[in-house]
């Protein structure tokens, strides 16, 4: 750690947050938390809160390495990353096209069935499209209705009878012209992380709400997380190796979380792929990388290093 804290200590580093999606609140603690860390390790750094002038204010900050903490439209789909890379600033996490894909429910489906990945059932709905009489097609109840290009389960609901669909439809189109209804599958959810190219510890997420959604991960206290899962050993190990598959699948680096639920009948199935992961004080990525024997400072430096290389 030592070698690349000094390379990092002949850097600007510039933490990018705030921004202006949905998940800002959330993007502005993860900035913060990262932003301290960097401060006690006594590195030359500045917290950006990221707005149309952020090209002129990397400039005037003399920025020449950035720490991605913009959760959402803007920061996980691509266009940050554009900027970067015109600018020659490296940064962390995933490039533009991985970016995108992960970002865009739609397309990260259609990765993962190309590469075989194991899925719950699925249909899309575009608003600009008459919507058929027999929506659900061979989808059964309950369903999930969720935005094809939001976070931190925004604009998402569990359906559980016919009555409740088309509310849950509206709230979903609320967020964008894209929607998806998935088979909802009732199980344990779990949750995997990669740095680089190793998995760490698998989580379990128990909610104290119907499912992991906005509230039980940023409100303490609502969700309980079980690290390691306890999980049989099969299990556990192709959990790992799913997650691990799926980082690669849509060309991901750095730093990433993959989702997924173990279905009543044993299976597991991908959910979907962060490429910012939340580094909040109820966040899974920090927790897993903690019982794997990494502190929260050494996984800042550890997403840092790299963006370094």
């Amino acid at each position: 750690m030592k070698e690349i804290l000094d390379r990092l200590k002949m850097k600007k580093i510039g933490v990018l947050c705030g921004g202006s999606s949905h998940e800002r609140e959330i993007s502005l603690r993860t900035g913060d938390a990262v932003y301290r860390a960097l401060v006690s390790l006594g590195l030359n750094v500045s917290k950006l809160d990221v707005d149309r002038d952020i090209a002129l204010t990397l400039v005037k900050e003399k920025i020449n390495l950035a720490f991605i903490a913009l959760h959402g439209k803007l920061g996980e789909d691509g266009t940050i990353q554009g900027l970067l890379e015109i600018m020659g600033i490296p940064y962390t996490g995933s490039g533009v096209l991985a970016s995108a894909l992960a970002l865009d429910k739609v397309y990260t489906k259609k990765v993962f069935n190309y590469h075989n990945l194991p899925m719950a059932k699925y249909k899309v709905l575009e608003k600009r499209v008459e919507t058929p009489g027999d929506i659900l097609g061979e989808l059964n109840y309950p369903v999930i209705v969720k935005p094809a290009r939001e976070g931190s389960t925004i604009g998402v609901t569990i359906v559980r009878e016919p009555r409740g669909l088309d509310s849950a439809m509206n709230l979903a189109f609320t967020y964008g012209d894209n929607i998806i209804i998935e088979q909802y599958i009732e199980g344990r959810e779990i949750t995997v992380g990669i740095l680089g190219e190793e998995p760490l510890p698998v989580i379990e997420i128990i909610s104290k709400t119907a499912f992991y959604d906005y509230q039980a991960k940023y409100e303490p206290g609502m969700s309980q997380h079980i690290v390691p899962a306890k999980l049989p050993r099969e299990q556990y190990q192709l959990a790992q190796s799913l997650a691990l598959s799926a980082h690669r699948a849509l060309g991901c680096k750095g730093a990433t979380r993959v989702d997924m639920v173990v279905g009543g009948d044993g299976k597991i199935y991908l959910l979907e792929i962060n490429t910012i992961p939340g580094m909040t004080e109820t966040s899974l990525l920090p927790e897993a990388a903690a019982v794997a024997g990494m502190d929260f400072k050494q996984l800042v430096v550890k997403i840092l290093s790299y963006a370094l290389d």
